[in-house]
């Protein structure tokens, strides 16, 4: 019996549960180290964020897959591996040993850098994490209107911006929300003086990039439009903007709503805000190097065209815990995505001691950036197209995608 451990409920992971599920491979144990039972769709996030989708339509239930697998679930996080004994080292179960290893763990933003943002500011990933935040000020929000907001983003890439944008969106439903609630029965006297506080009290954001332009990875056309569209919705830019430090303010203070944090830039420009926002560029997780297996310059895992790490041939990795050697791309989940089916085929091959069969990620993807109101940009290569469409057919698409993880059987294979 060979024992197959799958480290990380990503989308290649949740790829490969289904098809074993659908394609059993008789004398194999699978076993899924998970810190999550529900992971998190990354197409659908941003969506999520602004209220277009609620948690189960954007997230996999990966107990679902694992019952269809016949597959072992360990609700832990791996900290380490050691590789000499085939062992996985979780932060709270036993050591786990393996025969094959696959690993699908994502990538969190670089903090280290910085000092206190490791500490202070709330990191994009892993998204648990985040959005357990995110619903936090939202709630505080709902609790306490009157309070004034301000957030800061780090990140001026496709991730911050699309953050920014669906966050002011939710921000503004809110608002508007308690602006009808308000205006219920009300006299008009009362309205101008409700409108006059709003004005006061509304919500912040501001969007901090060290470079000259956003979105650097998109073509000019993109890059324009969206910073026009930042602009024209009062998100304030803080372009050549390198944040240097970040600190949580210690004050007796009078003020009924403090804010709680600080970021200090190179320029010398500080601010004082509520909540900080991390989502800069990827970064890996600590113990991929540590444990010895093949990394690149950034800590990401080097696998062959076979998706099989270049030092270890029995470990392999996929998203954006794994750098392709042959094949540099960014970290985007469309590529975790097209990873799952070659991932599947290939650790059935290797388990069947048979040849492994290479894959080729394509060069260039189509990015539907979403702007929070039901409208979304199409960017590929020099290509941009905004339309409410497109952010319909997005929507499809993601859904579809979804779909591929309802409704699925309930028996478990035999081995």
């Amino acid at each position: 019996m060979k024992h197959l451990v799958l480290i990380g409920g990503g989308h290649s992971h949740a790829i490969v549960l289904k098809m074993f599920g659908i394609k059993p491979l008789p004398g194999v144990r699978l076993t899924l180290i998970s810190d999550v039972l529900h992971a998190p769709y990354s197409g659908m996030l941003p969506g999520h964020v602004a209220g277009f989708y609620d948690y189960d339509e954007c997230h996999i239930d990966l107990r679902s897959l694992a019952e269809l697998a016949g597959c072992q679930i360990l609700i832990d996080r791996a900290i380490a591996i050691d590789i000499n004994k085939n062992l996985v080292i979780c932060q709270t179960c036993p050591p786990v040993n393996f025969d094959v290893l696959s690993v699908d763990i994502g990538s969190t933003p670089a903090t280290l850098s910085v000092p206190g943002a490791a500490e202070y500011a709330i990191a994009a990933k892993p998204v648990p994490e985040f959005l357990a935040s995110w619903n936090q000020l939202i709630s505080e929000r709902q609790n306490h209107p009157q309070k004034p907001l301000r957030i800061a983003i780090v990140g001026g890439g496709a991730g911050g911006v699309e953050l920014a944008l669906n966050m002011q969106s939710r921000l503004g439903k809110e608002e508007g929300r308690r602006k009808r609630e308000e205006g219920r029965g009300k006299k008009e006297e009362g309205r101008r003086k409700r409108e006059e506080t709003l004005e006061n009290l509304s919500s912040e954001i501001h969007l901090f990039h060290s470079g000259a332009e956003l979105m650097s990875a998109h073509n000019h056309r993109v890059r324009h439009r969206l910073q026009e569209i930042l602009i024209s919705r009062g998100i304030q830019l803080h372009l050549k903007e390198k944040v240097c430090a970040v600190k949580k303010i210690e004050r007796e203070t009078t003020l009924p709503f403090p804010t709680d944090y600080q970021i200090s830039c190179k320029s010398g420009l500080e601010l004082e805000c509520d909540r900080i926002f991390w989502v800069t560029q990827a970064s890996a997780a600590n113990w991929i190097r540590e444990s010895g297996l093949a990394a690149d310059s950034n800590g990401f895992m080097q696998v062959n065209d076979c998706l099989q790490s270049v030092s270890h041939p029995n470990v392999f990795a996929a998203g954006d815990i794994a750098a392709m050697v042959n094949y540099p791309r960014p970290k985007a989940g469309v590529f975790a995505v097209r990873q799952g089916k070659p991932l599947f085929e290939n650790l059935q091959q290797f388990l069947l001691e048979k040849p492994l069969k290479p894959f080729a990620p394509q060069e260039q993807y189509l990015g539907l950036i979403g702007t929070g109101n039901k409208r979304a940009i199409a960017s590929r290569g020099n290509f941009m197209w905004e339309s409410r469409l497109l952010w319909y057919w997005k929507d499809w698409i993601d859904r579809q995608f979804m779909q591929k993880f309802s409704n699925l059987p309930k028996t478990r294979h035999t081995k």
